[in-house]
């Protein structure tokens, strides 16, 4: 009798619920049903055009070969130039590195900064790849239970309470699900405790740009040895080219090229070809932005008349957190009743935390203003 091969526990974690839902609103669309899309964190638009016009004269004049694994001189110093510009903070081009995506990031990042049996922290709720991810390489992800009074952000109250120590400390602000924001002084704050225990700071950064009324902070402004992820996929509406990057502090550099080269070779080279003319399209790009407020506008107004008026406070991103305790205490298949009976696709809490999301809903505002006025009138209808 033969045996069975080994199968590895790596991949023995939770699902990305959102892509379940996406899933199942893709078949009601397959069904010739409609759906509108509030699940996932995807704008509506494409990539700018002065991105489409730098990546066609690249696909006509370029054998699109490997790049160098941190990527490509020109976006290196694009980036570098763009914290010289919008947060005043001088990076090093040296420490910039491109990756496929945030996703490619954070892998890169826990990789070089934690080692299995590391003990990393986050608030919950929070993005639930930072815990699978973390999970899957063997670092034991240590969750936060933060809510309305945190505004579901950590503190060092938190931190504190802690035992045994942590190694790492994920942050998030904006944060995706809740879309609150630390302040300057918060994130100074948590990035000084940090130094002074000897954690390394992760800061997520990656729907800078997508705030409203207030200014999100750099953690590379306040802190040296942060590792700092970005992503062209939320603020510059790039999702599918599978681009984001890296500010590396240098006692990781190198670790971080090496898992680079190994693992990835290099992020895509025509969409970092590309993504250098991202930064000139800042007035096409605030123009989404500003589509993303009205959106958030309708929501905030209109959601509490179909019952959903506990609101996490949006500061930033495209996302509402509604606790939705009064009524369910299944989120899951609330979001499945949401879709089958409205046509509205939305994302159960249990993604983000798994210890009270069944009592929470996120809706995504990224789409077009129809969508989400039409989103709102059907969920009333839908209450009544």
């Amino acid at each position: 009798m033969s045996k069975a091969p080994k199968v590895s526990k790596r991949g023995a974690i939770p699902p990305f619920f959102v892509m379940e839902v996406m899933r199942a609103a893709a078949e009601r669309e397959a069904a010739g049903l409609e759906v509108l899309h509030m699940e996932v964190g995807q704008p509506s638009t494409g990539a700018p055009k002065g991105v489409l016009e730098a990546a066609h004269r690249m696909l006509d004049a370029d054998v699109l070969g490997y790049t160098g694994a941190l990527g490509i001189p020109a976006l290196r110093a694009a980036i570098a130039g763009w914290y010289r510009e919008r947060y005043k903070v001088e990076v090093p081009e040296r420490r910039v590195v491109v990756t496929t995506g945030s996703s490619g990031a954070f892998q890169l990042g826990f990789l070089a900064a934690f080692d299995p049996g590391d003990r990393v922290a986050m608030a919950s709720p929070s993005y639930p790849a930072y815990r699978h991810t973390l999970t899957a390489i063997g670092v034991e992800p240590v969750e936060l239970p933060t809510g309305p009074e945190h505004r579901f952000q950590p503190t060092i109250e938190l931190l504190e309470r802690l035992d045994p120590p942590i190694q790492g400390l994920i942050v998030a602000s904006p944060a995706n699900p809740t879309g609150t924001m630390l302040s300057r002084e918060e994130l100074t704050a948590l990035a000084a405790w940090c130094d002074a225990k000897g954690v390394r700071l992760v800061s997520d950064e990656i729907y800078h740009g997508l705030t409203y009324g207030q200014e999100a902070v750099t953690a590379a402004e306040v802190s040296d040895s942060a590792l700092v992820v970005n992503s062209f996929s939320k603020y510059f509406s790039m999702t599918g080219w599978r681009l984001g990057w890296m500010i590396v502090p240098d006692d990781l550099i190198r670790s971080v090229e090496c898992l680079a080269q190994n693992l990835f070779i290099s992020a895509p080279s025509l969409s970092q070809a590309a993504a250098v003319a991202a930064f000139g399209c800042t007035e096409e790009l605030d123009g989404h932005v500003a589509r993303y407020a009205r959106n958030r506008d309708v929501l905030l107004r209109e959601l509490p008349k179909a019952g959903f008026d506990k609101l996490a406070p949006a500061d930033g991103a495209f996302y509402i957190y509604a606790d939705v305790t009064e009524m369910t205490d299944d989120s899951e298949a609330f979001c499945k009743r949401i879709l089958a009976e409205t046509g509205i696709a939305c994302t159960p809490g249990i993604d983000f935390d798994p210890a009270r999301g069944h009592r929470f809903v996120r809706f995504s505002f990224a789409g077009s203003e129809e969508t989400i006025a039409e989103a709102a009138r059907r969920l009333i209808a839908w209450k009544r």
